[in-house]
């Protein structure tokens, strides 16, 4: 609900005063969903800023899983580095699966979906299952994302 510091004056019925769209103004009629009168130049730049910290949130993601991954391949296997960039891969899949999530969420939901929670389960099974990956390195890669994140906010302001 938004707050105004400018009143409405209530109708004088003895002095013949109605209400009218002049004297009820930009605020709206009280019980009304409010919402409704934000600017629209609010509500898309919000929007296209909350679209710029995800865009780049996930694109730092996999910039410091690509590095990580190249890190480790230098200076230990292949086979891990392998491990850790598939991990990094997830965590940006999770943090793409979560934005989408918090998009959608005055709009069309009232709570969080739980869809990006299957990410990390399907990577531990990925990486118990198959040969060519290692758990250890596949977590640390998918956990990526939160320094990326955090990068992203300070270089941001």
């Amino acid at each position: 609900m938004l707050a105004s510091s400018r009143t409405i004056p209530e109708p004088d019925p003895l002095k013949g005063d109605q209400t009218s769209l002049e004297t009820v103004g930009v605020e709206g009629v009280a019980g009304e969903n409010l919402e409704s009168n934000l600017p629209s130049d609010v509500d898309n730049s919000s929007l296209e800023e909350f679209q710029n910290f995800q865009s780049g949130s996930i694109f730092s993601t996999l910039v410091l899983a690509a590095l990580a991954a190249a890190i480790t391949a230098v200076f230990s296997d292949f086979h891990i580095a392998s491990s850790l960039l598939v991990g990094g891969f997830s965590g940006a899949l999770y943090l793409w699966l979560l934005s989408r999530s918090v998009q959608k969420l005055g709009k069309d939901s009232q709570n969080l979906a739980k869809t990006q929670l299957l990410v990390p389960v399907v990577l531990f099974l990925a990486s118990t299952k198959l040969p060519f990956l290692e758990l250890f390195p596949a977590i640390v890669g998918f956990f990526l994302y939160k320094p990326a994140v955090l990068l992203k906010v300070f270089l941001s302001d």
